[in-house]
């Protein structure tokens, strides 16, 4: 046990210091809850692989989206400017549809809860990350829940959705996590 939280603790340091990287100072302001998940997103890019069929060719960037109400603001677009993962750059895309989705790894925004379930089947057979923050998400087939237990954010991750994707997680990644199976939250 101790040593799983000792994992978590270096994750989250991994993503805080992602963060305090990318983003210009502050006086001492602790990060608020979105740019905690944003530094996520973006070091969900560094613990995923995806298979070479979800890219058009060796230099297409790796693209994280935004479906549905914008919570991150300009800080995703900060963390992310001039970065490269695995050779490819990282590049910021917001959707309003289901329908419009191109991207690798997909924030669900909490404005979607009533479409996810249309979300899900939209990108059935396609190999992008689904992440959200919002009650049912691991459960209706979504893969990574953010969850926040007093002020720390913790993993659920729906690993069977991820393999279905064509995806491989870190073990990295998942030691920290809660894995859910289909139908847990």
């Amino acid at each position: 046990m101790a040593v799983l939280k000792l994992r978590h603790a270096a994750l989250v340091l991994a993503a805080m210091l992602s963060l305090a990287a990318a983003l210009p100072s502050r006086a001492q302001a602790p990060p608020t809850e979105y740019e905690v998940k944003a530094a996520f997103l973006f070091n969900f890019s560094q613990f995923v692989d995806w298979p070479g069929a979800a890219f058009a060719d060796g230099r297409a960037p790796l693209v994280i989206g935004v479906l549905g109400t914008d919570p991150f603001g300009a800080t995703l677009d900060e963390i992310v400017r001039g970065e490269m993962v695995n050779g490819r750059p990282l590049t910021v895309r917001r959707y309003q549809s289901p329908d419009q989705v191109d991207c690798h790894i997909l924030f669900v925004d909490r404005s979607q809860d009533s479409q996810l379930d249309a979300v899900v089947a939209a990108l059935k057979g396609r190999s992008v990350l689904t992440v959200g923050d919002f009650e049912g998400f691991t459960r209706r087939g979504g893969m990574i829940r953010f969850v926040t237990v007093g002020n720390k954010i913790r993993l659920r991750i729906n690993l069977g959705a991820a393999q279905e994707a064509q995806l491989t997680i870190s073990s990295k990644l998942l030691r920290p996590a809660q894995i859910v199976g289909p139908g847990r939250d």
